[in-house]
């Protein structure tokens, strides 16, 4: 039995990429919303924030869908 290391590496290298932006994607939302409450606490509006949070929480569902579909698709 021979194991492809580079093989493995390279999966390895890939699904941690991912997953450190989707952390970061999601780091990011939260971080806009919490934008949104220090602006209606100081009687402002970020709407720019609560648009960015929405989107960044949109892509983030989506390439969890994605991630579904490819496992799903396999079997």
């Amino acid at each position: 039995m021979k194991i492809d290391w580079a093989s493995i590496g390279s999966v390895f290298g890939v699904s941690l990429a991912f997953t450190v932006g989707l952390v970061v994607l999601f780091t990011l939302g939260v971080n806009g919303l919490a934008r949104r409450e220090k602006a209606a606490a100081e009687g402002g509006s970020a709407t720019l924030a609560v648009t960015g949070a929405y989107v960044c929480f949109a892509a983030c569902a989506a390439a969890v869908a994605y991630g579904i579909l490819l496992i799903v698709s396999k079997s």
